[in-house]
């Protein structure tokens, strides 16, 4: 969001708009971060009515702070899905192309076989502190 959300302003005013739109997010409660987006929002309407509208329309901004606090950095950043789409490009390009869909599938399960198995024993940042707490979250849920 905050990158999308920096394409959509003025160059002049990119810092002062991704420094306010910050403080939504590393906000230390669901509560705060409301307060700041209403804030942001109010702030920025009259500038960028269409890059605010988006933001007041996205119900799901905020969801992160659902979780255990150890893990909100790596809920709201894009690095993990970032590095997997990477990864993707990396072993798909190999191959110039696939015959049909079931080939790409094929293709990709046999080449993920040694990144998983590398990555399986590896826990991203702040999952290895809440897991007690994510695991009560989602048998709840059952």
């Amino acid at each position: 969001l905050s990158r999308n959300l920096a394409h959509k302003v003025r160059v002049s005013d990119r810092d002062e708009v991704c420094g306010d739109f910050k403080r939504v997010y590393r906000a230390t409660s669901k509560q705060e971060g409301q307060k700041a987006l209403d804030d942001f929002v109010t702030k920025w309407k009259k500038v960028y009515p269409r890059a605010t509208k988006s933001l007041e329309e996205n119900p799901f901004i905020l969801t992160f702070y659902d979780f255990p606090q150890a893990i909100w950095r790596s809920i709201y950043s894009t690095n993990l899905i970032e590095s997997f789409n990477k990864q993707l490009k990396k072993y798909s390009k190999r191959k110039e192309q696939f015959p049909n869909e079931p080939s790409i599938e094929r293709f990709l399960v046999s080449q993920f076989e040694p990144y998983n198995q590398k990555f399986s024993t590896r826990c991203h940042l702040g999952f290895d502190l809440a897991r007690a707490e994510l695991v009560s979250m989602f048998e709840r849920r059952k």
